[in-house]
């Protein structure tokens, strides 16, 4: 299966509406099968896909197969390839169960008939149940309270800088980002206040998908911190390996949230990241894994 041959790469003069433009996925014109879904890419400075950006693809190509009053709870991927953002990039959905109360999709990513991720997601119906949650950690400055990302940027190249600034995606770091210079304390934890930059439609189901969209961003973060490696290191080599996710409760990604995130473990060339995603009000919204692959010149996991 390949991707549309003639797909664009969406501008991005309006990054939140290319955003949105990007999780809106087309059905496929091919005849043999109505799970076959088509998207575009964002724009992205070094040609790469956005891990996020798939994610959401995914969840929404196999939510196009699910009825409607079943939602996405969780979700596993891996990252097989790199992708190509000016290329289009084609899903193919396999409805794999559909239950009483859930329904299981795995959900195929391919860019000129090759696959470049790979997913399995489930939903259900709302149900009753027992309820309880993780409280949100105290004393965290409030996101008004913290500067934004673009004063952050000083002495980065233009190119750069617009990984960053062409975001649809506010972000506030705690205690500072990492992208220039590492933190003076070396912890394997940090936390971030996210939100889309302006309000989105209503649609529980667009703010599930942004919420993945905005969960593959700063997690890795924690293992970098850990080790005191800012973004800036040269010939820092960053790659996602896999990615899972649940969702707990609905929120919305156009209001502030708060992005508790650690790391505890790496090993081998590889670090695990976790995190928590709450509401401004402590609602607990979702969880967050996912394991990198990371070189570090100069240490013993550098295998350049």
């Amino acid at each position: 299966m390949d991707a549309e041959p003639n797909a664009e790469t969406v501008p991005d003069k309006d990054p939140v509406a290319s955003m949105l433009s990007v999780i809106d996925l087309s059905a496929s014109d091919a005849r043999t099968t109505e799970d076959i879904f088509t998207g575009a890419s964002q724009s992205m400075p070094l040609g790469r896909v956005y891990g996020g950006q798939v994610l959401a693809q995914s969840i929404v190509a196999a939510s196009r197969t699910i009825p409607e009053e079943r939602i996405v709870h969780s979700m596993h991927g891996y990252f097989l390839r790199p992708g190509d953002s000016a290329k289009g990039i084609t899903f193919s959905v396999d409805r794999i169960h559909d239950g009483r109360s859930f329904s299981t999709r795995r959900t195929q990513a391919f860019q000129e008939g090759v696959p470049i991720f790979s997913m399995i997601a489930s939903f259900q119906d709302e149900d009753p149940g027992l309820e309880h949650q993780e409280p949100m950690p105290e004393g965290v400055p409030a996101p008004e309270d913290l500067p934004d990302i673009e004063s952050h940027l000083g002495g980065l190249h233009p190119m750069s800088k617009r990984l960053f600034t062409d975001r649809p995606v506010d972000l506030r770091h705690i205690p500072v980002p990492i992208y220039v210079a590492a933190d003076t304390e070396k912890a394997p934890r940090q936390a971030v206040w996210m939100r889309v930059r302006r309000p989105i439609p209503d649609d529980p189901a667009i703010h599930r998908a942004a919420l993945a969209y905005l969960s593959d961003l700063t997690i890795q973060e924690s293992i970098l911190r850990a080790h005191g490696v800012s973004w800036a290191t040269p010939g820092l080599k960053v790659a996602s390996l896999d990615h899972a996710m649940w969702w707990h409760r609905f929120g919305r990604v156009d209001e502030w949230m708060l992005y508790v995130q650690e790391s505890p473990s790496a090993r081998g060339g590889r670090g695990l990241a976790s995190g928590r995603i709450y509401a401004a009000d402590g609602t607990l919204l979702a969880s967050v894994a996912q394991e990198i692959m990371i070189r570090v010149p100069g240490s013993d996991g550098d295998t350049r």
